[in-house]
């Protein structure tokens, strides 16, 4: 954000591009089915609506000073508490009429129709329903708040981007997350000196951001005598032998970028659980909120691919990019986190063209495929649209072996026609999801802890009846319909396979590796751990940062045993980089 004032007007925009990430992190149905936008906005609020009430019991305090209490918890950055505090003092007064009438956070947020039941869908709760029928229940809960202005301002349909003041901050955001590139990028290299929004969170830091010809994984300009053209950090000239420090060091070494064409996954999708649970939440549960939304609640910097940051969690495991930097220290910075939420094999064209790889300029690239997920969670629906989703069976809108073929190919020659000649494509199978509901069901969620009332399970439910389930064929209690998805999967997974044995391309060399999760799941025993343990615990779905580093630290030790070549030499000059640069300029 260049000044305060544009923050300010951001910060309300930038809460509903959360939103907007969770859905589409949890699923990517139909852009033109509406149920998806009010499945998640309910979501929200039940969220809300329940941590505010646990707050009120945990402090022993009004509901009123329970939401006062959570606005003091939240940043001042991105005017996030501001914004929280407005919010209390227009809503608050209809939420604490319903909850001081013994009104649960499922019925205050239908009251308030943040949730909205469609003719035809089940009734979707989070909670036991009320003793009472219902119907009679959401009537005397209507008839509390019978004037809301809440269900009024709702009603109206108001959209903050509507405001002519507004319009173009967000276009600019808008355009920034859906075609994966930065925000903040002066020179339109697709590099970012601003960390989040796309930035240098998500691929390498640029050192200059005034000149396009200066970016991470370009081939050193006149060895980059005068200047640091690829962002490495090594550049000028020994003063001993006047030989150029980029030709000493690095010529020969086969330096190569490391690049992830992912889903959510891979981005690295992640809802802190401090932030809903209301016995250990302090100011500084929320200290990464205005990061995280920024970041479309995803932490690049963290994941298990090109992360830059180690672990929060104290193991040893490094991500791929790591490990490559720590091989030869010229690959510094040279990573790309091609990921958006809700990502799959179909809809990977809408944002690969943020990819930034110049064949002639450039060095070449070990690039990922994985798309692990959403091509049987959440495929593209075939069904008539007129058709309500969830009077459909989701086996159809799994992707069928043929169209991945057809999908994955277009993927394939589209990287044949960018990356530099002698690059590396390795296509990650799919992995077997049935672990999720055997390890998670019956074990309570993060808002269900304190009161013992709200299982896995019963969360499952929640988001698969408002259709914003993250894998509604594998986090249900349907254990057909569990077995099929692991079958589709598997079809998926071999498909990867056929195409990898059959097809050839010039410009890189085409690798296959499984999804190997069971193989993390017993190194986390050997350690002492549980199985559920790798999950996150807030949406019961992805690999948490445990999970994601060991299955990198595995991704490494095989591609070294199996295809050392797509690595590259250790450089033998790595403790002299060292000595000369130090940390070569960080991140």
């Amino acid at each position: 954000m260049s000044s305060p004032w544009k923050a300010l007007l951001a910060a309300p925009l930038l809460l509903l591009l959360t939103l907007h990430s969770w859905a589409s992190a949890v699923s990517y149905i139909d852009q033109h089915s509406t149920s998806h936008s009010n499945g998640h906005t309910c979501v929200g609020c039940v969220l809300v609506v329940s941590v505010v009430e646990q707050l009120a019991q945990v402090h022993n305090s009004t509901i009123q000073a329970s939401m006062e209490r959570l606005c003091s918890y939240l940043p001042k950055k991105l005017f996030l508490q501001t914004t929280c505090y407005l919010m209390v003092h227009k809503f608050g007064s209809d939420i604490i009429k319903l909850l001081e009438a013994g009104m649960n956070a499922d019925v205050v947020c239908h009251t308030l129709e943040f949730c909205k039941q469609n003719t035809g869908q089940p009734q979707c709760h989070l909670y036991p329903l009320p003793k009472e029928p219902w119907k009679f229940t959401l009537e005397k809960a209507r008839q509390i708040v019978k004037k809301s202005s809440t269900v009024q301002y709702l009603r109206s349909g108001s959209d903050i981007c509507s405001l002519p003041f507004l319009a173009k901050i967000c276009q600019k955001i808008k355009l920034s997350i859906t075609n994966s590139v930065p925000y903040k990028d002066m020179d339109s290299d697709k590099y970012s000196v601003f960390p989040t929004l796309r930035g240098y969170h998500w691929r390498g830091r640029d050192c200059d951001d005034s000149d396009k010809t200066v970016y991470p994984g370009r081939r050193p300009d006149n060895w980059d005598i005068h200047q640091d053209s690829n962002c490495n950090g090594i550049w000028g000239k020994d003063p001993k032998d006047g030989i150029p420090y980029e030709k000493k060091f690095c010529e020969g070494s086969q330096p190569r970028g490391i690049i992830l064409l992912g889903d959510s996954a891979g981005a690295h999708f992640h809802i802190p659980p401090e932030w809903l649970t209301a016995s250990q939440m302090s100011v500084n549960s929320f200290f990464s909120l205005p990061m995280a939304i920024t970041n479309e609640l995803d932490w690049p910097q963290r994941s298990g691919v090109t992360g830059f940051l180690d672990s929060t969690s104290r193991i040893e495991e490094k991500s791929i990019y790591l490990h490559l930097r720590r091989r030869n220290h010229c690959n510094h910075r040279d990573y790309q986190n091609i990921s958006r939420n809700g990502a799959s094999s179909h809809n990977l064209e809408e944002f690969i063209k943020s990819l930034s790889r110049n064949q002639l300029l450039d060095h070449p690239a070990i690039v990922i495929y994985a798309m692990i997920g959403n091509d049987v969670c959440n495929g593209t629906p075939d069904h008539p649209r007129s058709l309500p989703v969830w009077q459909t069976d989701p086996v159809p809108r799994m992707t069928t072996p043929e169209k991945l073929y057809s999908n994955v190919m277009q993927t394939l020659k589209y990287l044949n026609s960018h990356l530099p000649n002698g690059s590396h494509v390795i296509l990650y199978g799919l992995p077997d999801g049935t672990f999720l509901w055997d390890n998670l069901h019956n074990r309570y969620h993060p808002l269900g802890q304190l009161n013992k009332d709200v299982t896995y399970a019963q969360l499952y439910s929640f988001l698969g009846c408002l259709q914003v389930s993250p894998c509604s064929g594998w986090l249900t209690s349907n254990k057909t319909l569990r077995t099929l998805t692991s079958e589709r999967a598997e079809q998926l997974s071999n498909t990867l396979k056929k195409i990898v044995t059959s097809e050839k391309f010039t410009n890189f060399n085409l690798f296959y590796m499984d999804f190997a999760f069971q193989e993390i799941i017993e190194e986390w025993w050997r350690r002492g751990g549980q199985p559920w343990q790798l999950i996150e615990p807030v949406d019961g779905f992805h690999p948490n940062e445990v999970a994601s580093f060991l299955l990198a630290e595995n991704f490494w030790k095989k591609v070294q045993l199996q295809w050392p070549q797509v690595l590259g030499k250790e450089n033998p000059f790595n403790s002299q980089i060292e000595q000369v640069f130090g940390d070569q300029g960080g991140h």
